[in-house]
């Protein structure tokens, strides 16, 4: 009997280890679990899914956007980088190194990229090199041949049009200078604290649709609050309530300014990657050593440290991916026309990257699940076009807002990646005028300029190297609990 009583007690306690979670325990969940829970499967307002975009972005298209990135065409970039803040009038510079930018001597950018600012034949750079020069004067000279005349009015009135989604620099102005991206990479600078918070509360507190009411989840500057090591690292119960509103809130818009609000959040959580992909992990006398900081992306987008908010950046990041990609598929034909040339004055290597530019978007275009923009302004025609308007200015207002950083690499990446954002929302709405454009020479109704492509380009660039990294982060991140 007392054999038959300790074999059954010996049973039931097993089965109480069982369930008390110390035998047969689940395990953990991984840091790559926490931060990837909600970057997979389908994405929202879309038909796509992320696995495909990891494929397509990793395996086929990075490798050779990068060789493409890495020409002179597309590494000499001129910015303005001394305008001042339209917005207030003190700004904090930042005065360590790493927030410094490399300028170029002017004999080390190609001459073809200093005297062409458009990038068709050789001859037709000629003829736009005239355009400008009498655009500089203020008037349209008499003396100028007819086509000149014609051209210099065209592309005036094209720079006063309302496609433009940016304010861009004026790049015939003394402090405007050409920076040579490569020497100048995206990543972690140390800018951060309230003078970095106040740009992006801006952007979002007054450039996304968002009434003053609708409190932001995880905004540094909103009281209740506990700031740690420039992060928002811990808030009072009563936000949990400010998110379940603020995404009450974000559901009930339509569709266009949902898509504003996700673009806007896609690029900072972007720029976010960069940072922790490429952080200063040491800095002796001897050498700095650049490296992924699993903890920096951690306090960034682990699902518990940011309250859930982190992952629905990420995966508002694979949005703004599809949204570049489908403006680059719509645009190839403005790139496919014969007297186009990526002009650098190198015609040798001028033709191969167009070779190659071309090989690209070609692979973009037959990505199988592009973005759909055919449901997006497509109600009453005056609301369109109201709605289109609204969207256009806040994005301007955005583009005004990185005069007002104070890295100036920050600043210099920030114009960058928004004038690409910008020429990126021109091209998708300007499909009529892609489809009517001239098979040769100067196209006046549509038009990109050099900084545009350069803009459009690397801004892509970014997005898709960090569709890239977050494949690195999540094999990092993968053993850690």
């Amino acid at each position: 009997m007392d054999h038959r009583w300790g074999f059954l007690i010996g049973f039931l306690g097993a089965v109480g280890l069982l369930g008390s979670g110390h035998g047969g325990q689940q395990p953990p969940e991984t840091a790559a679990q926490r931060c990837f829970c909600q970057v997979s499967g389908y994405l929202d307002d879309c038909t796509c899914d992320v696995e495909t975009i990891d494929k397509f972005n990793n395996y086929r298209l990075f490798p050779r956007l990068q060789k493409l990135l890495e020409s002179d065409y597309f590494r000499y970039y001129k910015v303005n980088l001394k305008r001042p803040c339209p917005f207030w009038n003190e700004i904090s510079q930042c005065g360590r190194r790493d927030c410094a930018v490399k300028l170029c001597q002017s004999d080390e950018v190609p001459d073809g990229i200093k005297s062409a600012s458009y990038k068709y034949s050789e001859e037709a750079n000629n003829l736009i090199e005239e355009c400008e020069q009498a655009e500089r004067l203020g008037a349209v000279d008499e003396s100028l041949s007819e086509e000149t005349q014609k051209a210099v009015l065209q592309w005036t009135k094209h720079d006063d049009s309302s496609d433009n989604f940016c304010e861009a620099d004026d790049i015939q102005s003394p402090d405007a200078e050409y920076v040579d991206l490569l020497l100048n990479p995206e990543r972690y600078t140390g800018y951060k604290g309230p003078d970095a918070w106040k740009i992006w509360n801006v952007i979002y507190e007054e450039n996304c649709f968002k009434p003053q009411t609708i409190k932001r989840p995880l905004n540094p500057l909103a009281s209740g609050h506990v700031l740690e090591a420039g992060k928002s690292m811990i808030k009072v119960p009563a936000d949990l309530v400010h998110e379940n509103t603020f995404y009450s809130w974000l559901e009930g818009l339509c569709v266009e300014k949902r898509a504003f609000y996700r673009l806007i959040s896609g690029l900072h959580a972007s720029i976010n990657v960069h940072l922790s992909a490429r952080y200063l992990l040491q800095d002796t006398w001897l050498e700095k050593i650049w490296g992924h900081n699993i903890t920096e992306f951690q306090q960034r987008f682990d699902g518990i440290l940011t309250e859930g908010e982190g992952p629905r950046r990420l995966k508002n990041l694979y949005f703004l991916y599809l949204i570049e990609l489908r403006a680059l598929s719509k645009v190839v034909p403005f790139f496919e026309r014969q007297d186009f040339q990526l002009f650098t004055g190198n015609k040798v290597q001028d033709a191969e990257n167009k070779m190659l530019l071309l090989e690209i978007l070609h692979e973009i275009k037959s990505f199988p699940l592009h973005f759909d923009e055919n449901s997006y302004f497509a109600g009453d025609k005056k609301e369109a076009n109201k709605l289109k308007e609204d969207f256009r200015l806040h994005f301007r207002n955005i583009s005004r807002i990185m005069d007002c950083v104070g890295c100036l690499k920050c600043r210099l990446w920030g114009k960058l990646q928004t004038q690409g954002l910008g020429t990126a929302l021109k091209i998708l709405f300007s499909e009529k005028l892609i489809a009517n454009m001239p098979e040769s020479g100067p196209s006046y109704e549509f038009h990109l300029t050099r900084q545009e492509i350069v803009s459009l380009f690397n801004a892509f660039g970014r997005i898709s190297t960090s569709v890239k990294e977050l494949e690195n982060f999540r094999n990092l991140l993968q053993n850690i609990h």
